[in-house]
């Protein structure tokens, strides 16, 4: 068995093993290590967690998504409907200031703006939403404010992976402009590389993060 068939086949198992995903609706393909999701979902939430258990499958270097959400009609709602509840949840949750943050809804797909103070409070808001029923995406479009001193942002995320047990420090660059931050090098892992651009986001000072990092 070719190793892209082999592939194929633990993603596969993989996805038939992860209770929240309904495996018989999704087609994988795998090249080189690149694993390719098709077919549809019936919500959001397995969606994303169709494209994590990929990620988690050994040997896997990408993964490109490419499911489309099917509600059933028992979970569509209006966009009126979403919007409404998207406004409410945001205000019910601590870590968000709803004030800050504005929300649109199309064929139920949510599209959020506004700035806050730290990719914290950025993804809380997006996290928040992607429960609600009749949701079929969300766009995060807030942007973070820019730190009044970003000097020492990239010794702190360095510091912050070094401590890690998952990384070594002769593999992984980090590199700042303002709070912009560049991640390179190489991870032994598709999960590895996800992590370290969380830990690169855990920054007060970071605004942006690109993730060049590969999977080796």
């Amino acid at each position: 068995m070719t190793e892209d068939r082999q592939l194929q086949k633990d993603v596969l198992a993989e996805l038939g093993y992860d209770p929240t995903v309904t495996a018989a609706h999704i087609g994988v393909t795998a090249k080189n290590g690149v694993v390719v999701l098709t077919g549809h979902v019936q919500n959001y939430m397995e969606k994303l967690a169709a494209e994590a258990a990929a990620g988690r499958v050994k040997g896997v270097k990408a993964v490109a998504e490419e499911l489309e959400v099917r509600l059933p009609l028992s979970l569509a709602r209006g966009d009126d409907e979403v919007a409404a509840a998207a406004v409410q949840r945001l205000s019910w949750n601590f870590a968000v200031d709803s004030e800050k943050i504005k929300v649109k809804v199309e064929n139920g797909w949510i599209t959020l703006s506004g700035q806050v103070d730290s990719h914290y409070q950025q993804a809380a808001a997006a996290l928040d939403l992607q429960w609600l029923v009749g949701v079929v995406g969300v766009s995060n479009n807030v942007t973070i404010k820019p730190p009044a001193n970003a000097a020492n942002i990239s010794d702190e995320i360095s510091h912050a992976l070094h401590r890690s047990w998952f990384f070594d420090p002769t593999t992984i660059k980090v590199s700042t402009h303002g709070g912009n931050v560049t991640l390179t090098g190489t991870a032994k892992s598709w999960q590895d590389r996800q992590l370290a651009a969380t830990t690169a986001w855990a920054s007060p000072g970071a605004t942006a993060v690109e993730n060049k990092i590969t999977v080796v």
